[in-house]
């Protein structure tokens, strides 16, 4: 087991790997920028390193301070949580090469699945059932009319290395493709250096789901069940829950036994999620997170697996430590992320949290790293907590999040809880029917 771990993030996803790692007697080391000085994660952390001014790339995604910082106070291992430098395969090249592990899959793995197009590829070698349509980039007009022809309009024009929502556009016709494919590429040059793009048969009223799996390495892959995340703003999950009110047992078992067994030939190590588009009882890939993800409390609810204990078994070759056999999935589970946002227009809202109470009980848990008088910056993601609930159903979850909900209370800034207010008492979420279009339509209604 390590020494002493160093995490490479900021906010409620460090404070929550600090608590993993405090439970494991693990020694702690936490960076943070300037702008975090009085952060939660810095101030219950073993060592603090600050590594430069806000701005991320000054910080969070400078590697050499990173490095540097690791080598100064003798950390032998790396958790990158999410975000910043979780999927950048050249900082784990480099923490290998300084003898550092990387609390997360290979290099070459991240590559792999960082590409959209090549995880495609990859996906579908594994027998993992791919969306219809181009087997690589697509750069010429006429092959994309050719494409977009033999799968049937519409189509959706992707960018192999975006995500976001970034270089992304629907083309319902030939006349609508040109621009589409000229601006999805214009877009993703400018967003993310690479201007590759590939096309999709584009599914209309899908649902989101995503396979939580993790793998050991050497050849043992597990699936801990699927989340479903199809409530979205622009491609932005801001509701998720576990099983999905969408599939039955038969459904889940199959996907996550292809799933399991992919990773185990992939040869994977450590936390994944494979995600995909569901409908009509088709599951198609969309792409494959090489981290562990923002709702991973909801699987930890219905497994009551500690996933961060997890990676950092499976990261020090302590193996993993579940058969799928013993896994256990009980009741339901549903995260609200709460954002320091305008509720209504979405625009953040940093500044001075001047009173905060989370509610409490039965089945609730809060990951948030603010307290009262702490001051949110406007540097980084709006995230400022996360509300997670169980039941041993659905409908005791939603009356346990309603519960919740109202005793929540953030003052001093504008937060995205009244918008979760309305949406448990809507019909159609408390049926479970909703897809990933669902949210913006009831958004723009209410406008």
């Amino acid at each position: 087991m390590f020494q002493k771990i160093l995490i490479a993030n900021r906010g409620e996803i460090a404070l929550r790997v600090l608590r993993a790692c405090k439970e494991l007697g693990i020694q702690t080391v936490v960076v943070h920028s300037t702008a975090d000085a009085d952060a939660m994660h810095v101030r219950l952390a073993d060592e603090s390193v600050c590594i430069g001014p806000p701005p991320s790339r000054d910080s969070y995604l400078n590697i050499h301070q990173i490095v540097a910082a690791c080598e100064i106070t003798g950390a032998d291992a790396v958790h990158p949580g999410y975000g910043f430098l979780s999927e950048n395969a050249k900082f784990a090249d480099i923490l290998a090469a300084h003898n550092i592990t990387f609390i997360g899959p290979s290099g070459d793995h991240i590559r792999i699945m960082g590409d959209k197009i090549e995880a495609k590829r990859t996906a579908k070698r594994l027998g993992i059932p791919v969306v219809p349509g181009s087997d690589g980039a697509v750069t010429e007009e006429k092959e994309a009319r050719r494409i977009a022809a033999e799968i049937g309009y519409p189509v959706i024009i992707k960018a192999s290395a975006g995500g976001g929502g970034r270089g992304m556009k629907v083309a319902r016709s030939e006349a609508d493709l040109v621009v589409a494919l000229q601006t999805a590429r214009s877009e993703a040059g400018a967003a993310f250096g690479d201007d590759a793009v590939y096309i999709e048969k584009y599914l209309e009223k899908p649902r989101h789901i995503e396979v939580q799996v993790f793998g050991d390495g050497a050849g043992r892959g597990v699936h801990f069940g699927e989340r479903d995340c199809s409530l979205q703003r622009r491609h932005q999950k801001v509701w998720e829950e576990a099983p999905s009110p969408a599939l039955n047992a038969e459904e889940r078992a199959h996907i996550g036994g292809v799933c399991a067994r992919a990773i185990a030939d992939l040869g994977y190590s450590g936390a994944g999620t494979i995600e995909f588009l569901y409908e009509n009882g088709e599951f198609y890939f969309i792409e494959m997170n090489t981290r562990l993800q923002v709702e991973h409390p909801v699987t930890e609810a219905i497994t009551g697996i500690d996933l961060v204990h997890e990676q950092i078994r499976v990261a020090s070759g302590g193996g993993l430590s579940v058969r799928q056999e013993e896994i256990r999935f009980q009741g339901h589970a549903i995260e609200c992320r709460i954002n320091a946002e305008d509720p209504r227009t979405f625009t953040p809202s940093p500044g001075t949290i001047t009173h905060f109470h989370t509610p409490g009980g039965l089945g609730i848990r809060v990951d948030s790293g603010v307290y009262s008088g702490y001051k949110i910056p406007p540097y980084y993601d709006s995230l400022i907590g996360k509300l997670i609930v169980h039941g041993r159903n659905r409908v005791e979850c939603m009356m346990r999040l309603r519960r919740a909900l109202d005793e929540f209370v953030v003052d001093g800034i504008k937060t995205t809880l009244p918008l979760f207010r309305d949406l448990v008492g809507n019909a159609d979420i408390a049926n479970g029917e909703y897809d990933i279009h669902w949210l913006e339509k009831y958004l723009a209604k209410e406008d």
